[in-house]
């Protein structure tokens, strides 16, 4: 045993020397070339070697030294590449919003080189992003484009895997015939490029899609052409997920001797190999077959195993099959109040299940043109000839003779006239400008009152509105109560979410009154110290409800740092930018809130990966004096002045706010304000 140890410890060691070797070596080699192309080559070779051993930070290194010398170079190539391995790395941060922003700079230089190959590589890992993200237009759109272009270049591997990231894509959306035709055209390219452990799982989705469509008998075929390709040693496991799913197959058609077969052979090899997930299908199918042979106390204790695993592993669609089993159960045992109370939990889970938004996807993409044609032709304008005279017709010289000097006598009178006009506007300009320095300080007192003005009435249309979600919340609970529709048990429950609305309220309210005394007079800050991280927990527990309604992810990446600002202010901004970043995201986007000191002030920043802003529409949001507003995801309505308040009111802080934003990407909100004087 000792020895086998030692060998697979040498083993391993050689491998990770191997590997190591050749970064060295790329390395030095690297150290010795001149500053040309041929070093932005080498360094991309190692680039890739960083990459492929996940020395991700390394890596990034050279790719910004390898940006540098391809700038300097002008070598496009070089450019394009490191923006594809950058993003690459981004990608596997999970950092989408930069890594779409390097692919589509290497897409652009990809496109200048006319690299028909690197564009749809490109394309394809764009798609996979946006898919991820569920921006599956978006997504589709970039991942059919560079498909045309993998067919029409015979790239085998490279359509294999584009072709089955389209499959489940299309399975996600429900687009189930579209889904079904990529995986036949994955299993004719695995097959093609002989790969076994792909031809093995395409064809087990082909069956899966099947039973989805309810077309049993092809369902089964594919399921049972995935068992002839099980290696008999290695893939027991699998073996034991496909055996339950042929035996529900054969359910439906009342073969229940056929069914029997698969399915106990499905539980033993689950049993055995301790496959939860295979062991759930198996004891809610075999439940259902010892119900129909009329079996009933087998069939009770394989749905409550059932239960429990369902329970344990979440897995919803398995709890609604199992409730739906359980209620057929004691329906034949004359139990009809647990039959009762198994279906409406059926019902329950059945609803919030259908409350999960399915993406609307058109049925026909729209492949986008992913090599530009650059050679544009040139317009030619030989449209107009100029009519020379000639000798052979003088009335046409003699006639523009007499033109001319009657224009010439025009333009004399003309200007006449004007040198007296001239005079007369000189002398009522001096009355105007004398005008004008009486009334141009009252004009500039007046401007500025109503700009004041209309400051704190924007301000208090943006508080009231915050502070009417609150109080709506609470007056839900109590309608609740006074129409009897829970129960005074259920209300005692509700209590502490009631308290923490009202507190909300409260603090919301106290600050509004306890700002606008100290303004009635003059829109100035009243800066003091505090800790923004405090501000960040106040502003989200205000919104935790709608985060939890949408399923939003929230990451509170915020930490203890002093500020010196009117924190009555500061809290207002921070409100509205979090209250923003809500309405924009949708089921499943992120939420991200962090600050940190840059350049010895307090940058905070508010992300999201939600519906990201035009490019059209970013100049707008800050406008003085324009209520420019959309819906949210959820058609949630706005005052349209939140951003051009919180402007004013960070500058009137010396700070200042941006934004960062990529359409159907996410946005990133900025907010720069004075640290305090005091260490932190």
């Amino acid at each position: 045993m000792k020895q086998y140890l030692t060998i697979a410890v040498c083993l391993l060691s050689f491998t990770v020397f191997s590997q190591n070797e050749k970064i060295d070596r790329l390395t030095i080699q690297l150290a010795y070339l001149n500053a040309d192309t041929t070093k932005v080559e080498v360094s991309l070779m190692l680039i890739n070697e960083l990459y492929e051993n996940n020395h991700h930070s390394k890596a990034l290194l050279f790719i910004d030294e390898t940006t540098k010398l391809s700038e300097t170079l002008h070598y496009t190539r070089g450019l394009a590449e490191s923006s594809y391995y950058r993003a690459l790395i981004y990608a596997n941060r999970n950092d989408y919003y930069n890594a779409i922003d390097s692919y589509e700079k290497s897409r652009d230089l990809y496109q200048q080189l006319k690299d028909t190959l690197g564009v749809a590589r490109v394309s394809n890992r764009i798609g996979l992003i946006e898919l991820k993200r569920g921006n599956y237009k978006t997504g589709l759109q970039n991942s059919l484009s560079a498909i045309d272009i993998f067919e029409t270049l015979s790239l085998k591997h490279e359509l294999s895997s584009a072709y089955n990231n389209l499959a489940e894509a299309y399975y996600k959306i429900n687009q189930i015939d579209e889904a079904i035709a990529f995986n036949f055209k994955t299993l004719e390219v695995r097959k093609q490029i002989l790969d076994t452990e792909g031809i093995k799982t395409t064809t087990i989705n082909i069956a899966e899609l099947y039973s989805v469509l309810q077309e049993h008998r092809r369902a089964i075929h594919y399921y049972e052409d995935a068992l002839g390709l099980l290696d008999p040693l290695e893939d027991q496991k699998l073996r034991g997920e496909i055996l339950p799913k042929i035996g529900t197959e054969y359910l439906h058609f009342k073969e229940y001797d056929k069914a029997s077969e698969y399915l106990n052979e499905g539980l033993v090899y689950n049993r055995k190999y301790n496959n939860k997930a295979g062991l759930l299908d198996a004891l809610n199918a075999v439940g259902n077959l010892n119900i129909k042979n009329n079996k009933l106390s087998i069939a009770e204790e394989q749905l409550s195993e059932a239960y429990s695993i369902a329970t344990e592993l979440n897995h919803n669609p398995a709890l609604l099959e199992n409730y739906k089993l359980r209620t057929s159960l004691d329906s034949i045992r004359g139990n009809f109040q647990k039959a009762f109370t198994w279906q409406s939990k059926y019902y329950a889970l059945k609803a919030t299940l259908n409350k999960i938004e399915m993406p609307v996807v058109p049925k026909h993409i729209e492949h986008l043109d992913l090599i530009a044609n650059s050679s544009d032709a040139k317009k030619t304008t030989d449209n107009t000839k100029l009519a020379v005279p000639t000798k052979d017709k003088p009335y046409v010289l003699y006639s523009s003779i007499t033109l001319a000097l009657l224009l010439m006598l025009f333009l004399a009178f003309t200007l006449l006239k004007l040198k007296a006009h001239k005079e007369a506007i000189k002398a009522h300009q001096l009355k105007l400008a004398e005008a004008k320095t009486k009334t141009e300080s009252i004009l500039e007192k007046t401007q500025h009152l109503e700009e004041v003005n209309q400051v704190k009435d924007k301000l208090f249309s943006i508080v009231s509105h915050d502070l009417k979600d609150s109080i709506s919340s609470i007056k839900a609970f109590i309608d609740l109560l006074t129409e009897d529709n829970i129960s005074k048990e259920e209300f005692f429950e509700l209590i502490p979410e009631l308290s923490e609305n009202a507190n909300n309220a409260s603090s919301l309210l106290f600050n509004l009154l306890n700002w606008s005394k100290s303004q009635l007079q003059s829109l100035e800050p009243k800066p003091e110290v505090f800790n923004i991280q405090e501000v960040f927990h106040t502003k989200i527990a205000l919104v935790e409800q709608k985060i939890e309604n949408k399923r939003i992810v929230l990451n509170d990446e915020s930490q203890y740092d002093l500020i010196y600002a009117d924190r009555s202010m500061v809290e207002i901004v921070i409100q509205n930018l979090i209250t923003n970043a809500v309405k924009f995201s949708r089921t499943g986007d992120v939420i991200t809130i962090s600050n940190r000191e840059v350049d010895g002030s307090c940058r905070i920043t508010i992300e999201d990966t939600g519906v990201g802003i035009s490019h059209g529409n970013i100049s707008k949001l800050f406008a003085a004096h324009k209520n420019f507003t959309t819906k949210g995801t959820k058609n949630e309505k706005g005052t349209g002045l939140g951003l051009s308040i919180a402007k004013d009111l960070v500058e009137l802080n010396n700070g200042k706010i941006w934004v960062e934003s990529i359409e159907n990407v996410g946005s990133k909100f900025y907010v720069e304000l004075p640290k305090s004087e005091f260490k932190t």
